[in-house]
Parts: structure tokens; C-alpha cells; sequence
């Protein structure tokens, strides 16, 4: 079985979307979000009609925005995230977002072929906060392999028993 890469992150915003401090971060949305879509390894993201997920609401503070997408494996969202105009625009992220005390991403393996729940996501981020990181829940700092990985190792020519 194949697998693809699950990513949710959360922020909570200085303001209100449609607030000032806002501003120059929602002006890069459509940029980075069709970036991220025309990205090698890019298979899905969620969105609203509207194109981008500032309107989704997973918790109830309204100021927490997510963002949550799945990729082809761990090197396409890694160059994503950190070696195109993604990763410019996220060094400014204090301009517009609160430091966040626990983890505010986890990855996870999928199924590929498969868009996990947005509440499936949020389980996973709380396990992470709570177990630190494993094979269910981990981040860039720790990555986990695909459980498709496997050894393979060639046993031809080894002899049963005891080599001594």
C-alpha cells in the first residue's frame, strides 16, 4: 500500500482576519495557496468556495485559523514549506501570529488515495501535544518513515544456525 503525507497547523492570528494587522498576510494568500498547489508533490489542501480556509472554524476560539493538506511524501512538503516564497512569507509570521507554547503542526501518514477528516487532524495534533512525537503524530524535527518503508535484506547465502 502507498501512502501520502498529512500536514495540519494551526495559528492563532494578532486580529481579526479582516482587521489591519491582518492585511499583508491576507493579501499573500492566493499567492502562496497556488503555489502550494502548482508545488511538485502537492495532492490536496482545504479550502471554502472562496479558495482558502480562513473561514473554517476547529476551535472555538475564532482567531485560530488551520491549515491542512496532504502531499505526496515528506521532501515536497519540506521544499514547500521551507525553499519557495512559503518560507519567506512565514519568517514574517510573528507580524501576524501569536506565539503558540505546544505544537502547532503534526504530520501523518495516509493511505494514499485518502483525505483524512478535519477533526481526524486535530486528534492527531492534540495526541502529539500530549505524547510528543511518534509514528501516529510527529513533525519536521523528528520524521517519522512511510509505513510502506520497508528492509529489504538479501538472506540468500546465509546459513541457518550459528555462525561460530
Amino acid at each position: 500500500m502507498q501512502y501520502h503525507l498529512a500536514q495540519l497547523n494551526i495559528a492563532r492570528m494578532k486580529g481579526e482576519i479582516d482587521s489591519p494587522v491582518m492585511a499583508s498576510f491576507v493579501a499573500r494568500l492566493d499567492e502562496i495557496n497556488a503555489l502550494a498547489e502548482f508545488s511538485p508533490g502537492f495532492v490536496w489542501r482545504l479550502k471554502t468556495e472562496a479558495g482558502d480556509a480562513t473561514s473554517i472554524q476547529l476551535y472555538e476560539d475564532d482567531r485560530i485559523i488551520v491549515n491542512f493538506s496532504v502531499w505526496e511524501d515528506l521532501g515536497s512538503l519540506r521544499e514547500f514549506v521551507y525553499r519557495t516564497m512559503h518560507g519567506a512569507v512565514m519568517r514574517q509570521r510573528r507580524d501576524w501570529f501569536e506565539r503558540m507554547e505546544d505544537f502547532y503542526y503534526v504530520l501523518w501518514w495516509v493511505p494514499a488515495g485518502s483525505i483524512p477528516s478535519l477533526e481526524a487532524a486535530k486528534e492527531r495534533l492534540e495526541y502529539l501535544r500530549v505524547h510528543r512525537e511518534t509514528a501516529y503524530a510527529f513533525t519536521f524535527a523528528d520524521p517519522k518513515p512511510s509505513p510502506e518503508i520497508s528492509i529489504d535484506i538479501d538472506l540468500s547465502g546465509v546459513r541457518d544456525g550459528c555462525p561460530a
